[in-house]
């Protein structure tokens, strides 16, 4: 079957992106931004600072990743201290995930390294390149959330 023009160049984003995502896991391990095993511990608190307490099935289903990985997650950062389990008003067994102090201050130290990480790769690209890939790649992201 032969694909659209428009068809072709999101096939070609996709061979792209596989490779650089790789890259920036590996890139995020050596930073500490992504843990040892592969779980994004920026992204993970940066949803919990942004969006507030949540339990670990409403984070799975924003990613989306299965339950176990957000759990697994979830135990290592509160054995690590960087967040804490408390009672969730509208379900008595899932409990919510929240913040501790430690956790504000790893994100706020991890979200610095990730602003040094973006601005060293950003060197030598057209910024009006990058907001337009941000924006279709938040375009299409929504359009596979529709399902």
């Amino acid at each position: 079957m032969k694909r659209t023009p428009a068809g072709e160049a999101l096939a070609q984003v996709f061979i792209e992106m596989a490779p650089i995502f790789f890259r920036l896991r590996a890139l995020g391990k050596t930073t500490g931004l992504v843990t040892p095993w592969g779980g994004g511990i920026w992204g993970f608190l940066r949803s919990l600072k942004i969006e507030g307490p949540q339990t670990v099935p409403q984070l799975a289903r924003a990613r989306p990743v299965a339950r176990q990985r957000i759990q697994r997650l979830a135990d290592e950062a509160a054995a690590a201290g960087l967040i804490e389990f408390v009672d969730n008003p509208a379900h008595k067994r899932s409990k919510l995930l929240r913040l501790t102090a430690r956790g504000e201050q790893t994100f706020d130290d991890l979200d610095a390294r990730m602003g040094a990480l973006a601005d060293d790769l950003a060197r030598r690209l057209d910024e009006k390149d990058l907001r337009t890939a941000a924006r279709v790649l938040k375009q299409l992201r929504e359009r596979l959330q529709e399902g």
